[in-house]
Order: C-alpha cells, then structure tokens, then sequence
C-alpha cells in the first residue's frame, strides 16, 4: 500500500482502503504544494497539477464551498445512484455491481465527453469514511471478469478520485473533490484546458444545486433508504476480493485524440453558465 504519493497509487493488488490510505487523501486534499490555481469565481476553486503534460495525464481539485447545504446531505446525494441519475446530465449509465464491505462496493459509471471525443465508462472500488461532521468518498479502478471494456466506450482510468466534505456549520460545509483520472488515449489540449476551467466548477455547481433540492427528492423517493448509512439496509451481492483485479492503464488500448478540434455546437455552452445565486 506504501506506494510513492502517500496513498493508493502504488498499489499492487486490489485492496480495501484502510485509515492511512483515507488520511493520505485527506493530506492532498488539504495540500497546496504543487497545485496551480486555474479557476477561482463564485466560491469555487481549481487546481491543477501535471503529472505528464505530453500526456494528458494530470491531477484537478475543485473546492466549493456551500451555504445552505449540511455536509450529511451533500454526503447523501454523493451515494444517492437514483438521484444521480437525475441531476448529473453526463451521466449515460450507472449501477453498483456489489458489495464488499459495510463501507466499500464495485460500481459501473459511463459519461458523455466533450464532442468530438467518445464516451469514457469506468469500473471502481468505492470506499467512504464518515469522520463526525466530516466525510470522505474515494475510489480507485477495478477490473470486474463480467464488466470488461465495451466497444462502444473507451475505458478510462481512476488512479484515484475522490471527495473530502468538510463540515462547517449546521446548515454550510465545504467540499473538495480530488482526481487522478488516466482518461486513456492522447487528448487535445483543449480537453484539459476544458476539463479545469469549465466543466469542472459547472459539474460542481450542479452538483450544489442538485444538494438544494436532494431534500424534498428523497422525502418522495424511498426516504429511509440509505444503504450506506445502514449497510443492513443493502440489497446488493456480496462481492469477494479475489473477483476482482486492478485496472492497469497500460493494458488498456490507447487511442488517439489529439488532433480533434472541438466541436462547433459544444464550444457555446460558456453561455448558458449557471450562477450559483
């Protein structure tokens, strides 16, 4: 587990985090060095750190902070798969394919990219840690025997992705959300310049608008189902670790991208930016 970075991304088998590896996250979220601020409007922050610029391949930390949102319903609507499916317009598909422990399962996510790129889908091993008024959700890429990469998707590459929520008040908190993603495959500059200062902070204010409305939602929506608050409450098979194996990004197919320019149609939607008033 004591991989270079203090955390998961030197792993070498698929392993359920463990206090040091939530700490580890923690400490990055929390950390300034090396990170360059890109974005900064309306309680939103962007930090952007590359790893391998000739590759696309870097680490991004939005912060926002949320008036009006207790940190256990932002936490609430980070698990909440239904609700997902309701407010996050990327999303194509998404399912949990099991679970492992009372706080960690295996799911399934695909999302739409910026035209002309082709849709990402990804498998991972979710983990969460509430910490009193504060929380942590992290997750990491596996590969699952019944869920390999489909034809029509690339399949990308958590390294590690996660969120670290921040109480800090009863009714006000402040989330972080931390990725090493591999995106796989050579993308155009224009996506991570994209990725940091645009959909970045408008995927988080999605998200807190998504937050201002989850309470109403759920009353209508199965309200005492919260499987992880109550494990009991969990409908899903139970997964063993030996099913699964980790997902190299090198063993994946590559594909390139980076001489696609952006699409007419997707480079106007600075217009319809959301406020967060």
């Amino acid at each position: 587990m004591s991989g270079h970075d203090g955390g998961m991304s030197g792993r070498d088998s698929v392993q359920i985090p463990d206090d040091r590896d939530f700490g580890a996250f923690r400490a990055q979220c929390e950390s300034e060095r090396g990170w360059n601020l890109t974005y900064s409007k309306g309680g939103v922050g962007v930090w952007v750190q590359l790893l391998e610029p000739e590759r696309a391949l870097h680490k991004i930390k939005c912060r926002m902070e949320c008036r009006d949102v207790p940190a256990e319903t932002l936490y609430d609507v980070l698990h909440d798969i239904e609700y997902r499916k309701k407010w996050d317009t990327n999303v194509i598909e998404t399912f949990d394919i099991g679970r492992l422990t009372a706080n960690s399962d295996v799911g399934y996510y695909a999302w739409r990219c910026p035209k002309p790129l082709k849709n990402r889908d990804v498998v991972t091993l979710r983990s969460w840690l509430p910490m009193g008024s504060d929380y942590i959700i992290m997750n990491y890429s596996v590969k699952h025997p019944k869920y390999p990469p489909r034809k029509d998707m690339v399949r990308a590459v958590s390294i590690q992705t996660g969120y670290l929520i921040e109480g800090t008040g009863a009714k006000s908190c402040t989330i972080t959300y931390l990725a090493q993603v591999d995106p796989k495959g050579s993308l155009p500059k224009w996506v991570v310049n994209k990725s940091s200062q645009f959909l970045a902070p408008k995927a988080m204010k999605k998200m807190y608008k998504a937050c201002l409305k989850y309470p109403e939602w759920k009353q209508k929506h199965d309200p005492h189902f919260k499987p992880w608050l109550f494990p009991e409450q969990s409908r899903l098979p139970a997964l063993a670790l030996s099913e699964l194996s980790l997902q190299h990004a090198d063993s994946l197919e590559n594909i390139d991208e980076s001489s696609l320019a952006e699409s007419k149609e997707d480079r106007g939607e600075g217009s319809d930016e959301d406020s967060l008033t």
